[in-house]
């Protein structure tokens, strides 16, 4: 990744569960985050044995296999984002001179996901699962990046008095989806990803909407 790899975070040992007594949603999504991380296949049943519950309660508690993928890969997304953010925020303001901050740290977060152990190791076993869950605008991914893209973009708009010719989510929407195109086209089109043509792209279209291409 660009400006060096920025590390997951294992967080607290999960607690122990005793007989009779459910795991709350937000546990189990750290868990199958976990799962994810260290490389293995999310299964269910193993799952629900580890969190000391049935694969019934799992479901109720959780949903079925796709949801429970969707809210560990967007919970570990979300958390490498929040990082990236910081980082970039840490940085000297000469880092990038000229850039838009929105700009870096969403080139930055396409690189991070391309390295993503969780994301490429779906992606390699599961392709069509893969897709499904990280590009579905109705899923649990898909829609919470072009909300956190939302917030990159809008908060350039209001510290730099941008006054974009669209509508900031429609920017949002067109640039998580162009994204994905270049970072899962070796699966949608048997094409080797280009994130430094997918940052090419990326930059103009944000330029020409924020009015800033013949600047």
């Amino acid at each position: 990744m660009r400006g060096g790899r920025v590390p997951a975070t294992s967080g607290p040992a999960l607690p122990a569960y005793p007989a009779g007594v459910t795991a709350p949603p937000e546990d189990v999504v750290r868990h199958a985050a976990r799962t994810l991380l260290s490389g293995q296949r999310l299964d269910t049943g193993v799952l629900a044995a580890e969190l000391g519950i049935s694969r019934a309660t799992l479901f109720r508690r959780a949903g079925n296999r796709d949801a429970i993928l969707g809210e560990a890969l967007w919970d570990l997304g979300r958390r490498t984002l929040q990082a990236l953010e910081r980082r970039h925020d840490d940085r000297p303001a000469e880092a990038e001179p000229g850039r838009l901050r929105s700009l870096v740290v969403s080139e930055d977060f396409r690189y991070a996901l391309s390295e993503a152990v969780p994301i490429r190791r779906l992606l390699d076993d599961e392709p069509a699962t893969a897709i499904r869950i990280l590009t579905d605008p109705r899923g649990r991914v898909q829609p919470r990046i072009v909300e956190a893209y939302t917030a990159l973009f809008q908060r350039d708009v209001d510290e730099h008095g941008l006054v974009p010719q669209v509508p900031v989510p429609l920017l949002a929407l067109a640039v998580v989806r162009l994204g994905e195109s270049f970072l899962y086209s070796d699966v949608l089109a048997a094409r080797a990803p280009d994130l430094k043509a997918a940052t090419t792209v990326l930059d103009a279209l944000v330029g020409s909407v924020f009015g800033l291409d013949g600047r």
